[in-house]
């Protein structure tokens, strides 16, 4: 039987993902898919690390157990751009995890688990379009805060945070326990950037605590 692991997000604590989760089961037994693990966070938007917790244990997970496929209600829960989504499906594709997509009922390997091209090209678009979506979005929030920057100079009020402001090391040691823990296991820089979408300049910074 085939081995089926989901991956459910949402994006924000408001929202709520059972009913993803209960549509992905339907349609995983109706095919006869085996559900042996659910991977499922909601993105408070707080710290990058807890927006990819899922992501990240969901591929440990397949890299230690035998999983067939990989599925998810729609390609943009992969990623918050069309590079890091399309870095995840390369990660999946060195383990030969498919990857089904099921709101356009896409599947990223054939039945030889080789890459199949067409799913490939459309995925790409798919995730550009979203991609120009969160851009659209980022263009607002930065004209909102353009105009915050200029009332406040007008006020003379003091922005930002202190210059003087620096991550204590326990909280580095909090708020990146997963690339730490990456760290300890030997996993490349690319590779925990890759899953953890924390900029390889500091998980630099963290090899102090992996030691």
């Amino acid at each position: 039987m085939t081995r089926v692991a989901l991956l459910v997000r949402v994006s924000t604590d408001k929202q709520d993902y059972n009913r993803q989760i209960t549509e992905l089961q339907e349609h995983c037994a109706k095919m006869n898919w085996d559900v042996v693990r659910i991977f499922a966070n909601k993105v408070s938007g707080a710290k990058k690390i807890e927006e990819r917790r899922e992501l990240v244990d969901m591929l440990q997970y397949i890299s230690e157990n035998d999983i067939d496929k990989v599925c998810v209600w729609e390609i943009s829960r992969l990623g918050r751009s069309t590079l890091e989504a399309l870095k995840i499906i390369e990660l999946l594709n060195e383990h030969k995890v498919c990857l089904y997509i099921k709101n356009y009922n896409l599947e990223t390997l054939d039945n030889d688990g080789k890459i199949n091209p067409i799913t490939s090209l459309i995925t790409t678009i798919l995730l550009e379009i979203s991609q120009m979506e969160r851009n659209t979005i980022k263009e607002r929030m930065a004209s909102g805060r353009d105009q915050y920057i200029a009332k406040c100079r007008a006020t003379g009020k003091k922005m930002g945070r202190p210059s003087t402001y620096r991550k204590s090391d326990d909280t580095m040691r909090e708020q990146y326990k997963k690339e730490i823990s990456l760290l300890k296991q030997g996993m490349s820089l690319r590779n925990i950037n890759a899953i953890t979408g924390t900029s390889i300049m500091t998980i630099r910074k963290l090899y102090k605590f992996a030691q």
